[in-house]
């Protein structure tokens, strides 16, 4: 019992006030709240960050979302994130293809836990299942050589592409790239 209670609150204290490095043994620097430990050349360590399916925006939006939020929507197969504009919020699409293939089948008959979250930064309530809550850190996404060298990618994954420069996004079918 005490194993465990140490071990909880190691790993609690650890994932709440600290930066997170996975993968590897430390962040690059001190701007990093979260960081990947991908390994240029390895294939077996291309991997990319997958994001939250959702069975549509919309109803993701009537559960306090805030700005800046990433999901899956599972029913249009499109990667968003949420944007507070002036005028209205929006889901803002980053994927440019509507074919993706998503098979939903092992996810959909379980119960989900919502109350599930890990935030990395000073606890807050907001919602997420991941939240960096860190005002003056940013997440460094995951790193690979190409976005082709990553091995059966799932739907809803997100990498940064170090040979082109580019954001890219994988929809269960295309790849959809953001480029600076």
């Amino acid at each position: 019992m005490n194993k465990t209670f140490l071990i909880t609150t190691t790993l609690f204290c650890s994932l709440s006030f600290a930066q997170v490095a996975i993968g590897k043994n430390s962040v690059t620097n001190t701007s990093v709240s979260l960081e990947f430990g991908n390994v240029a050349g390895d294939a077996n360590k291309q991997k990319g960050i997958l994001l939250p399916w959702v069975n549509s925006a919309n109803a993701v939006q009537t559960a306090g979302v805030v700005t800046g939020t990433l999901i899956f929507d599972t029913n249009d197969k499109k990667v968003k994130y949420y944007k507070d504009t002036n005028t209205t919020p929006i889901w803002f699409d980053l994927t440019v293809d509507t074919t993706g293939v998503v098979d939903t089948s092992l996810q959909s008959a379980l119960d989900e836990k919502t109350e599930a979250k890990v935030s990395i930064g000073t606890p807050s309530s907001t919602p997420g299942i991941l939240v960096l809550e860190d005002n003056n850190k940013a997440m460094i996404l995951p790193l690979v050589d190409k976005y082709s060298s990553v091995v059966n990618p799932s739907p809803g994954l997100m990498v940064y592409d170090l040979s082109n420069d580019m954001l890219c996004l994988f929809n269960g079918t295309v790849w959809s790239f953001w480029k600076p």
